[in-house]
C-alpha cells in the first residue's frame, strides 16, 4: 500500500485517474474512503488523490495533540511526495478546515478550493445544538458500526436516509472497509477542530473560492457557510436546500458537477 511520511507519521494514500492534481481532505474520522462518490467521477479528468487523515485508518495514530497546520502539512507532504507543486483542493468538514489553512499556510500550492460545511474556526463558529454535540462525542462503548448507526441522523437529511437506503448501505460499508478509529485519536481531533480559529485571516485569501452548505445541516449549520462568504473575498456560496452534513453524498451528482464546473472557470489550467 502507498504511504509518505510528514515526519514521523506514517500517511496512507491513493492516486486515481490522469489529468491535473485534485486533492480531497476529509473530515472527522474520515480517509479516502470517505470520497466513494467523488472519485469515480473525477478521475476521468483529474489526478484524483484522497488520502487517511491522521488519527484515522490506515495512517499512523498517534494519540495527540493534533493542529490544523499538522493537517494541512500532511497534505503538504503528500503533494510534495508525488512532486505536484499545486493542486485544486476539496475539503468537506474538518477536511474544509484543513483547506482554509493549507491555502493561508502555503498559498501557491491551491489553484482554487472548495468548501463544503465547515466554519472558520471559534471566533465566529456557530457550533451545533447540545442534543447534536452529546450524539457525537458518546462512543464509548460502541461497535464501529454502531457508531456509523448513531451518527447517521448526524449525517443526512432524515427524508434522505428514508428514501435512500441503498446510500446510507453504499456509506456504511465504504467506512467499515477501514480500521477503527482509536478513541484518544478522535479526541485529538475533536480537540484540533476546537482549537482551530483562522476568522481574522480568511481576508489574505487569494485563490477562487466555492462553498457548499447543507440548509439542513445539524453539525455545521448553514450559518457558518454564510459567514465564509462574507470574510473570504470573491467567494462564491452555494445552498443546498434541504440537504444534511455529508453533502459530498446526499447529494453526489450535483456537488460533483458544480465543483468541476467550478474548477474548469476558475482561470487556472487543469493540464
Amino acid at each position: 500500500m502507498p504511504y509518505c511520511f510528514n515526519e514521523n507519521v506514517k500517511l496512507y494514500y491513493e492516486v486515481h485517474g490522469s489529468g491535473s492534481p485534485l486533492i480531497f481532505l476529509s473530515g472527522l474520522s474520515g480517509g479516502a474512503w470517505s470520497w466513494f462518490m467523488q472519485v469515480p467521477y473525477f478521475e476521468r479528468n483529474y489526478k484524483v488523490i484522497v488520502f487517511d487523515n491522521r488519527g484515522a485508518g490506515r495512517s499512523s495514530k498517534p494519540s495527540g495533540p493534533y493542529t490544523m497546520f499538522d493537517f494541512a502539512r500532511d497534505a503538504v507532504s503528500i503533494l510534495d511526495h508525488l512532486e505536484f507543486n499545486s493542486a485544486y483542493v476539496v475539503g468537506v468538514s474538518m477536511g474544509g478546515m484543513i483547506a482554509q489553512q493549507l491555502a493561508l499556510l502555503f498559498p501557491g500550492r491551491v489553484r482554487a478550493m472548495v468548501l463544503g460545511c465547515t466554519h472558520c474556526g471559534k471566533s465566529r463558529r456557530i457550533p451545533p445544538s447540545p442534543e447534536v454535540l452529546k450524539t457525537l462525542m458518546q462512543n464509548e462503548g460502541l461497535s464501529q458500526e454502531e457508531i456509523l448507526d448513531k451518527n447517521i441522523p448526524l449525517l443526512f437529511n432524515p427524508e434522505f436516509v428514508k428514501k435512500n437506503p441503498q446510500f446510507i448501505d453504499q456509506y456504511k460499508k465504504a467506512s467499515l472497509s477501514a480500521p477503527p478509529q482509536p478513541p484518544e485519536a478522535f479526541n485529538a481531533q475533536i480537540a484540533a477542530i476546537q482549537d482551530f480559529d483562522v476568522c481574522g485571516e480568511l481576508q489574505n485569501l487569494s485563490c477562487k473560492t466555492l462553498i457548499f452548505t447543507g440548509t439542513a445541516d445539524v453539525m455545521v449549520p448553514p450559518e457558518n457557510s454564510r459567514i465564509l462568504h462574507e470574510l473570504i473575498p470573491n467567494s462564491v456560496l452555494v445552498e443546498f436546500e434541504g440537504a444534511g452534513h455529508a453533502i459530498h453524498i446526499e447529494r453526489a451528482d450535483e456537488f460533483n458537477k458544480r465543483t468541476d464546473e467550478f474548477f474548469s472557470m476558475s482561470g487556472t489550467s487543469r493540464g
